[in-house]
C-alpha cells in the first residue's frame, strides 16, 4: 500500500493541474478590482466582463486561482443556504417584512443559481465531471431519523417544494446507497457533484478569453477607496470586490465587512480513497452519485467522484489559534483517523485505501450567516461567511455584487444576506476554547445517540447548538 498524500492543496487541485496567470500589475486605472480568484471572484469577472466587455477587470489573487476553498472542498453544488435562515427570517421581520417570504425566495434564487452554473459551464465547455444526483442526507440513529423528518417539514415551510425534496424510509434510501444501518433520509434534487478544481479552472480560462487580467502571487493587504495595497505595488480602480472568503479578516480595511473577528477560518479536511473497483459499486450503489451527508452532530459530507473514488469530510480538527489559515493543507493524524472511521461506518467491511489527505478552510460569521456589502462612497464590496455553502451560492453571490455596484433595485439586492452584520467573535484565547468546545460536546453527543437508540436529539447538542448560533 503506498503511502497517503498528505496536503499539496488537495486532490482536485493536484489532478487539475491549473493554467498559472503570471499578468503584471496594471498601471492604469481599472473600471472592477476583484480580490480574490476563487469561485466568487471569477463569476463577478465573468458576469462583468459580459455586460461591459469595454471594462479594464483585473483579478488579483495571493496565491493561485482556486488556491483557497475554492480548490479544496466537497465538491458539492449545494441548494443549502449560507446561513441560519432563522436568523436571517428574525432581522428581515425586525425591519417590517415578511421572514418567512424572504426566505422562501432566497432558497429558490439558490437553487436557480445552480441551474444557471451548470448552463454556463456547458455554454463555455466546462467539463467539472458534474452530475446532479441531488443530495442524500442519511440518518443511521434514531435520533438524527428524528432530525430529518423535523428537517423535512423546516425546509417546505423555508422554500423547498415537494419536488425539491423527499423524506425516504431505509428501503428506498439504501437503493440509491447502500449505507450501513441507514434508517431513513432526505433526497435533495437539485444538488450536483463537481470536482471543484476542474470549475473554478475553467472558470478563470473562460474569463480570460473575456480580457480579463489574472495576477497570480499578488496578496492584497490593505483595501481603501479606489485604492488597493498588494505584496506587488497598488491597484487603482473605480469599483471594488473583495472575494477572499476565510482570508478577508487578514485584510486591513475601515470599510462594512473587514475586521480580524468578523469571520474567522473553520477547518474542514477532506480523505480521498484510490479508485475503487467495479464489485464495490454493485454493491454499494451510488449509480446516480448523490451528494451523500449523514444526521450526525459532528457531520460528513462526500461524493463518488468522476473516477470512482470517495472523498469524504468533515471538520475534525476545527480550528487554529489565531485564525491561521491552513497552508498546503496537511491534516493531522487523529482527523485522518476519524474520517478512516467515519468511511468505515458507513460501509463496513471493505478495505478502502486512502489516496490523499487535505484540509482547507471556510469562512464563518459568529451567528454562521454570510454577510454581503457594498458601500456606495468608496464604491467597494465584500462578501464573506459562507460556512462551507459557497460553492453555488458564490455566483448569486457575484451577481449580487454587480447589482449593487451598478445602483439596480433587484430581487437579489433584497436578499437578507446583504447587509447583515452578525457580532463579533470573541477574541483569543476564548475563540479557541469556545470553538473546540462546541465540536467536543457535538462528538460526545453522537456517542451518547448511537448508545441510547432513542430518538430524542442529545441535550449536550442541543445546548452546543445553541451556543454556537448553529439552532434554527
Amino acid at each position: 500500500m503506498s503511502a497517503i498524500l498528505n496536503g499539496e492543496v488537495s486532490h482536485w487541485m493536484r489532478s487539475a493541474s491549473p493554467r498559472r496567470y503570471h499578468s503584471p500589475l496594471p498601471d492604469e486605472r481599472q473600471d472592477l478590482l476583484i480580490v480574490g480568484a476563487g469561485l466568487t471572484g471569477l463569476w463577478a469577472a465573468y458576469f462583468a466582463a459580459k455586460e461591459h466587455p469595454d471594462w479594464k477587470i483585473t483579478v488579483v489573487e495571493a496565491k493561485r486561482v482556486g488556491y483557497e476553498a475554492s480548490g479544496r472542498n466537497g465538491g458539492w453544488m449545494s441548494t443549502l443556504l449560507p446561513g441560519n435562515r432563522a436568523v436571517w427570517a428574525k432581522r428581515v421581520n425586525k425591519q417590517g417584512g415578511d421572514g418567512i417570504a424572504a426566505m422562501r425566495e432566497f432558497q429558490q434564487a439558490v437553487n436557480a443559481s445552480i441551474h444557471e452554473a451548470l448552463d454556463i459551464m456547458r455554454r463555455e465547455g466546462i467539463d467539472a465531471g458534474q452530475a446532479q444526483g441531488g443530495n442524500l442526507h442519511v440518518a443511521q440513529t434514531p435520533a438524527g431519523y428524528a432530525r430529518l423528518k423535523g428537517k423535512y417539514e423546516t425546509d417546505l415551510r423555508y422554500g423547498y417544494s415537494p419536488e425539491d425534496i423527499r423524506l425516504l424510509d431505509a428501503e428506498e434510501t439504501r437503493e440509491r446507497i447502500n449505507v450501513d444501518g441507514a434508517l431513513g433520509s432526505l433526497h435533495y434534487q437539485h444538488t450536483t457533484a463537481v470536482d471543484p478544481a476542474r470549475m473554478v479552472a475553467g472558470l478563470a480560462e473562460a474569463v480570460d478569453r473575456l480580457g480579463v487580467r489574472i495576477c497570480e502571487e499578488t496578496a492584497a493587504t490593505r483595501v481603501e477607496k479606489q485604492h488597493v495595497l498588494t505584496n506587488r505595488g497598488p491597484v487603482i480602480a473605480n469599483t471594488i470586490f473583495v472575494c477572499a472568503e476565510a482570508a478577508t479578516g487578514k485584510i486591513e480595511s475601515a470599510l462594512p465587512g473587514f475586521g480580524p473577528r468578523e469571520v474567522i477560518p473553520v477547518n474542514s479536511s477532506i480523505i480521498a480513497t484510490e479508485t475503487l473497483p467495479e464489485r464495490f459499486w454493485k454493491r454499494i450503489g451510488w449509480d446516480e452519485r448523490d451528494c451523500l451527508m449523514d444526521s450526525a452532530h459532528t457531520f460528513i459530507y462526500a461524493q463518488r467522484t468522476q473516477d470512482d473514488r470517495i472523498a469524504i469530510g468533515g471538520r475534525g480538527t476545527p480550528y487554529f489559534f489565531g485564525s491561521k489559515l491552513t497552508g498546503e493543507g496537511e491534516v493531522d493524524e487523529r482527523t485522518i483517523r476519524s474520517l478512516r472511521q467515519k468511511l468505515a461506518q458507513l460501509f463496513p467491511g471493505e478495505t478502502l485505501p486512502i489516496a490523499h489527505a487535505w484540509r482547507g478552510s471556510i469562512g464563518v460569521t459568529r451567528d454562521w450567516c454570510a454577510g454581503l456589502f457594498f458601500d456606495r462612497e468608496s464604491r467597494v464590496g465584500v462578501v464573506r461567511g459562507y460556512a462551507g455553502h459557497g460553492v453555488s451560492s458564490t455566483l448569486l453571490a457575484a451577481k449580487t455584487l454587480l447589482d449593487r455596484a451598478e445602483g439596480r433595485s433587484t430581487e437579489l439586492v433584497r436578499m437578507p444576506w446583504n447587509d447583515h452584520r452578525a457580532k463579533k467573535w470573541e477574541p483569543e484565547p476564548i475563540r479557541w476554547l469556545g470553538v473546540h468546545t462546541m465540536y467536543r460536546l457535538f462528538e460526545y453527543a453522537d456517542a451518547q445517540e448511537a448508545r441510547s437508540g432513542k430518538p430524542k436529539t442529545s441535550l449536550i447538542a442541543q445546548f452546543g447548538s445553541r451556543l454556537a448560533g448553529l439552532h434554527e
